[in-house]
């Protein structure tokens, strides 16, 4: 598949199109879930000279404009994705913090009704599904 056009995305979002910018982004949407300080150094094997604060901002920016989801699993450090719009969910291992999308289980967004919902308008859900990685289960005692 094709990498998505991201000036033109960041144009749509009404963003700046930069250096910083786009190699943020193509490393988020290349390599998702990974927390700031790995993000920073995917960033930094294309873009040298970028500061931890530069990598700091543009994550913001895009998380603002709807680009890039921020998610951080109890216990776990913020990662990032450029799935973002269908509400989907995440498996997390409890022992290496391996982290992958889980799609609702069935129909549209099911995970939107929810049994009271206390006179708000809901429109996102968060699930996070804990448990072992098939890497981790294959070892005799996880780290």
């Amino acid at each position: 598949m094709p990498a998505p056009d991201f000036p033109t995305i960041l144009r749509g979002a009404s963003l700046r199109v930069t250096r910083p910018r786009l190699a943020v982004l193509d490393a988020v949407h290349e390599h998702p879930h990974l927390d700031t300080e790995a993000l920073i150094r995917v960033v930094r094997a294309d873009l040298v000279t970028v500061s931890h604060q530069a990598v700091y901002d543009v994550l913001r920016a895009l998380t603002d404009a709807g680009l890039v989801r921020r998610i951080q699993p109890a216990g776990a450090t913020a990662r990032y994705e450029t799935r973002v719009g269908d509400n989907h969910h995440h498996v997390v291992c409890r022992y290496c913090g391996a982290i992958a999308d889980v799609d609702c289980a069935v129909g549209h967004a099911p995970c939107l009704t929810a049994s009271d919902d206390h006179g708000f308008t809901v429109d996102e859900a968060e699930v996070v599904y804990w448990g072992t990685c098939p890497a981790c289960a294959t070892t005799e005692t996880p780290e």
